[in-house]
């Protein structure tokens, strides 16, 4: 096998707009609108102003915008920091289910510090580095043979940043083969966040995202990177996946694009949670489940399920640990009688001693797919009080390329996330120069306009 770096890099510097299939072209303008919306949410998200607050610590005074906040100037690295923060913050950003990578935080986020900071550059001209970025981080996850030992949104997402800022930019080839050996330089992202339920999880998207920045930056000033960088003895998959197999995925670039492969998130939590979720939706509106009729629920599913959102819920947990507790999550949607939303996470709502009874009732457990990232099929079987007892299989999760939302549905997401970050009024502007993303002679106006930027 050649050089996994060069067949990488060549991918990124050779797409063109024109290349890309008509449904992968509006995958890709649907999920930049998702990105930036759930980023505009994000601006409220805990823990939000803290970071901003750390990253003008590192450096103020640069061009480039913050999701959701209007008077915010940054420099780019850490204005890529702070959006990748944002959009991720609230677990509502799409992902790429069976790469178990979510790309956009990563990927949007580095590109418009560039596109604001060099631009200006076309909405045809982004949106086919976006399409580079996800194949890249996409096809680094879908090679993985272990299940995730390190963060693969920020250990795989900052080769596809890179990548991305490459099909911006066009840096000479070297220059980009550089600028990867710098991103396996500065990978890095651990589980423990994961398992202690930590908002560390989208500040290591945040650092993806700066040092993806970072990284082309020290190629462009002539700095040479480690050439072997995705599988190399000490590269990107041995080091860090172990186990994998990449041919398939090199084979495949240019001929499928993993950009309409990602599922929306149709609710703010880890995306494992929400099979169970839709299934204690289903159980509610199709068999009258309450909380007084439910004795138990089991989640049977996948073991990436459990891995990821089999957690108990227990008392003081943090809402960085409650998006990525199942159990809590269904309670919340029984409870409330509709599907969890983004006002669901306040301290009252945690602490509720009625929900935490009720999520105790609910378990996930592991069914026998060896499929270490599979996120479906799955079944909740609920036993009710009455002795009645009724199983649903869910084949794939709501979300995802063969369960989509609708456009409405979208919309609705769009406009809950912008009224969520304090800028409701520009759903309806946003939505239509997304429509048209890719005539833009200037991209940058959606970044300005999800900002609250009035030069928009």
């Amino acid at each position: 096998m050649s050089n996994p770096s060069e067949r990488l890099v060549d991918h990124a510097l050779s797409l063109r707009w024109s290349d890309v299939d008509p449904a992968a072209q509006a995958a890709a303008r649907t999920f930049l609108h998702d990105s930036l919306c759930v980023g505009v949410a994000g601006r409220n998200a805990p823990f939000a102003d803290a970071v901003l607050s750390a990253a003008r610590l590192w450096g103020e005074g640069g061009v480039c915008s913050v999701l959701g906040r209007p008077d915010a100037r940054l420099p780019a690295p850490q204005a890529a920091f702070v959006n990748a923060f944002q959009i991720h913050s609230q677990e509502f950003d799409c992902v790429h289910e069976p790469a178990v990578v979510h790309p956009l935080a990563t990927i949007v986020s580095a590109l418009f510090a560039e596109v604001e900071r060099s631009g200006p550059y076309s909405g045809e001209v982004v949106l086919t580095a976006l399409v580079a970025g996800v194949d890249v981080s996409a096809s680094l996850g879908v090679a993985a043979s272990n299940p995730l030992r390190f963060f693969r949104p920020a250990t795989a997402g900052i080769f596809g940043c890179v990548a991305a800022l490459v099909s911006l930019t066009r840096p000479d080839r070297q220059v980009a083969l550089d600028a990867f050996g710098y991103a396996l330089s500065f990978a890095s992202g651990s589980m423990q966040a994961h398992v202690e339920g930590k908002a560390t999880l989208p500040v290591q998207m945040g650092q993806a995202a700066r040092n993806a920045v970072s990284a082309l930056d020290l190629a462009r000033a002539g700095l040479p990177g480690p050439s072997q960088s995705i599988d190399g003895r000490f590269g990107y998959l041995p080091l860090f996946e172990g186990a994998f197999d990449l041919d398939a995925a090199l084979a495949d670039l240019g001929r499928r694009f993993r950009i309409a492969e990602v599922s929306w998130k149709p609710y703010p939590t880890g995306r494992a949670a929400q099979g169970c979720i839709v299934a204690t939706e289903m159980l509610m509106r199709d068999h009258g489940l309450t909380p007084a009729t439910l004795e138990r629920l089991t989640y049977s599913a996948p073991p990436i399920i459990h891995y990821l959102v089999g957690r108990p819920a227990v008392e003081g947990m943090s809402v960085a640990y409650a998006r990525l507790c199942a159990a809590w999550l269904s309670a919340v949607t029984l409870t409330r009688g509709r599907p969890v939303g983004l006002d669901d996470f306040s301290a009252a709502s945690l602490a509720d001693p009625a929900v935490l009874d009720l999520a105790g009732r609910i378990e996930v457990v592991v069914n026998d797919n060896p499929d270490p990232a599979a996120f479906a099929p799955a079944e909740a079987v609920a036993r009710f009080t009455d002795g009645r007892e009724v199983r649903l299989t869910l084949q794939s999760q709501f979300g995802a390329p063969d369960w989509p939302l609708s456009r409405e549905q979208h919309l609705a997401k769009a406009a809950a996330c912008l009224a969520f970050g304090g800028l409701p009024d520009i759903h309806a502007p946003l939505a239509a120069l997304i429509d048209q993303f890719d005539l833009l002679d200037d991209a940058a106006r959606a970044f300005r306009l999800a900002a609250g930027r009035d030069d928009a």
